[in-house]
């Protein structure tokens, strides 16, 4: 029994009738009924249980009150006349016979009705965030995020993995994003940077002798929200495996996260191990995307052939990719809303024709098909929908294609299940969108196949550096990338090489990564790991489409924390003591 109260406002039943008891919480409601008698709503974390109130002492000390205020009761429980079935506690109710005001709710009304804060502007969401996890349905995710979070330490310790924390403090390392700098105080000039990854630190606890490595990391990345990636920060589960192969990682993660799927998620139903394998280029050609979204059955289909010396000028000279969706009854103006809706994300134009019942090709760009030529390359039964886009976005665009035509055409998505795969044989390097040379396409800390002879013979021009492909893979659930991660290059002389390619020298190697360098001369293990992101994988499992609905306190699209009002300017005393200077561009 607590001081405060002897049960939770989700604890009593109708054993519990006659029993004297006191409970804590918010006021949610107050309803008046005539004389002296007024229904209350008590809530607390744990649920709810209605109060009856029947003196008028009693009565006007809760109308007295602003909804929200939290108050301690002490009294009665009896059986309801009117039950709730509904409600855990429906079965019961409790008579006060005294009420203490713990807390008192200053402001007659809220910014938001509490039970429905999710239907409210965001902005006033997140400023008054405090306010919105006291809707049981938000607070639920931040309770699923803990039961998660716990389940995957529990299986990650089962596994033989230590936690160990790294440094937040650290130096700045190209990761891909932007750093958060934090400038040092006794340091004039210098700048500590906040991890985008605990990259280097892990593979350095590897070859410091630790076997088996993993914590629940913060990462701090200073890029632009989505609905999938929250500005800021993040958490991901990340870890690393000494004296070990790419099959090693897989049969970890393919061990510990279908139980917490199957567990904890939305849907029951979570792929069995071994999960699919996929090579990026495949992926690209047969779903347009490298996060495949399995449950969904569609795929990609090249019929270049198919508009050979066409009339139809924006397919003339172009690569043309289709996917062909049968049984689809979808009618012209709703194909054209949908294509309408796929050229907003891909940014390309997309055209169709279908067949119709008697099996005649019908609408669209049908005039310019074949069908002699075109039952060769695509299905064509009756009612078939064919859809098509040309050029140098085509792969984007099917992609999209098959993800809102598979989820809009009856029969082509099986929902409510999570479809695990591996995306694998990821390039190495690509030409760079601005500099126009060549880039590390990913991770330069991966260890491209084949090693060091790999590498001499693209520096050799015997291959294409460009189909130099990198042990480095994806996992993706249900369309949504959960991590990337890699089979480490630990070995000095083949790091080296590979930043030689993209015009770096073992100097600015030993620059730019010194710990990591200086540690593998020392003689490095093999090694790989992976970090699917905790934050996403929270969100697939609560079903969201935002993943600001399932982090306590998140910032908003601008990169703003509008309830703490952060970020903020600082006393011109903080700025001296750090040396810095802020400098506001002239208004033109």
């Amino acid at each position: 029994m607590m001081q405060m109260r002897t049960h939770t406002c989700g604890e009593l039943r109708l054993a519990d009738a006659g029993k004297k008891v006191r409970l804590a919480g918010w006021m949610e409601n107050v309803r008046e009924v005539g004389g002296n008698l007024a229904f209350v709503v008590l809530r607390d974390f744990y649920g709810t249980t209605q109060l009856v109130i029947e003196t008028e002492e009693l009565r006007r000390a809760v109308t007295e009150l602003n909804k929200e205020s939290t108050i301690a009761v002490s009294g009665t429980v009896r059986e309801r006349s009117s039950k709730n079935p509904k409600q855990p506690t429906g079965d019961v109710e409790v008579v006060p016979d005294a009420i203490e005001v713990l807390g008192r709710c200053r402001y007659a009304s809220l910014p938001f009705e509490i039970n429905r804060s999710r239907e409210a502007d965001e902005t006033q969401r997140l400023k008054y965030r405090y306010l919105d996890l006291r809707n049981p349905e938000v607070k639920k995710n931040i309770i699923l995020r803990s039961n998660v979070v716990a389940a995957l330490r529990r299986a990650m310790t089962e596994h033989g993995f230590l936690e160990i924390t790294t440094p937040i403090l650290t130096a700045s390392s190209p990761e891909g994003a932007r750093d958060y700098l934090v400038p040092s105080r006794k340091h004039p000039g210098k700048f500590y940077a906040l991890p985008q990854a605990p990259q280097q630190f892990k593979q350095l606890l590897m070859t410091s002798g630790f076997d088996r490595y993993f914590q629940i990391a913060p990462c701090f990345r200073d890029e632009d929200a989505r609905g999938d990636r929250s500005p800021g920060e993040f958490y991901q589960l990340d870890m690393e495996m000494a004296f070990a192969s790419q099959e090693d990682v897989f049969a970890v993660l393919e061990d510990v996260l279908p139980p917490v799927f199957a567990e904890y998620g939305t849907y029951h139903i979570a792929s069995r191990p071994p999960f699919r394998r996929i090579a990026y280029r495949d992926a690209l050609e047969t779903y347009g995307t490298d996060k495949p979204d399995l449950r969904i059955d569609l795929t990609a289909v090249n019929v270049t052939a198919l508009f050979e010396g066409t009339e139809f000028a924006p397919f003339a000279g172009q690569t043309v990719r289709a996917v062909a969706v049968s049984g689809c009854a979808l009618t012209r103006k709703q194909i054209e809303k949908l294509l309408a809706d796929c050229e907003v994300q891909s940014g390309e134009k997309g055209y169709w024709f279908k067949v119709d019942e008697s099996g005649a090709l019908a609408g669209g760009v049908a005039k310019f098909v074949e069908r002699e030529k075109a039952e060769t390359l695509l299905p064509l039964a009756p009612n078939t929908l064919v859809l098509l886009a040309a050029g140098p976005q085509s792969v984007k665009n099917v992609g999209v294609m098959i993800k809102i035509f598979g989820r809009e055409c009856p029969g082509h998505m099986d929902k409510e299940r999570y479809e695990f795969c591996w995306i694998v044989d990821f390039p190495m390097y690509e030409i760079g969108e601005e500099s126009g040379e060549l880039e590390f396409c990913h991770n330069p800390f991966s260890m491209p196949k084949g090693g060091l002879e790999t590498l001499l013979a693209a520096e050799r021009g015997e291959i294409d550096p460009l189909s130099v492909t990198a042990d480095q893979y994806d996992l993706v659930c249900n369309g949504v990338e959960l991590s990337s991660g890699a089979v480490r290059n630990h070995d000095p002389e083949i790091m080296v090489k590979a930043f030689e390619l993209v015009r770096l020298g073992e100097e600015d190697v030993k620059a730019k990564f010194p710990a990591m360098y200086n540690a593998f001369c020392y003689g490095a293990p093999p090694h790989a790991g992976i970090a699917p992101g905790v934050d996403r994988m929270v969100m697939l499992l609560a079903g969201e489409e935002s993943i600001r609905e399932i982090i306590p306190f998140p910032m908003n699209k601008n990169a703003q924390d509008v309830m703490m009002g952060a970020p903020s300017e600082v006393l011109p005393k903080q700025l001296e003591e750090l040396h810095i200077a802020v400098t506001k561009q002239e208004e033109e």
